[in-house]
């Protein structure tokens, strides 16, 4: 019971991320979101694509970036032609936050899917 209840702990603390992650994760989700609003204006009509939650690893390297597209029937085309883009979201990102961030993370972009989670337990519930 005693390693069990260690095993916890140390998972607790493992996961359980920084101010500074907390703040550099919401800098990134805020700026990338402005960078998909100017590329979905600009190019895509009808389409938003939103960052849902970003998540920075303890050494400040890489962020996962878990994206939310609607509709929901082109999510993986987009997911595909945004991971294509990733060099370049970075680039941007890195010019919006020179001030901010001494390096930029590298961006690895994942499909959010709460929202169709939600949806079918609102659906079993009716």
């Amino acid at each position: 019971l005693a390693s069990l209840f260690f095993l916890y702990l140390c998972r607790k603390y493992w996961f359980m991320e920084t101010t500074r992650q907390n703040k550099i994760a919401r800098l990134l989700q805020k700026e990338i979101s402005d960078i998909f609003r100017s590329f979905t204006q600009n190019m895509q009509k009808g389409i938003l694509i939103s960052p849902t939650i970003v998540r920075i690893s303890p050494d400040l390297s890489v962020a996962r970036v878990y994206i939310s597209v609607f509709p929901s029937d082109k999510e993986k085309e987009y997911l595909d032609l945004v991971n294509e883009r990733s060099v370049a979201i970075r680039h941007e990102l890195a010019q919006r936050t020179r001030h901010q961030l001494r390096t930029v993370p590298t961006l690895t972009f994942f499909l959010d899917d709460s929202l169709d989670y939600i949806e079918n337990i609102d659906n079993l519930l009716k």
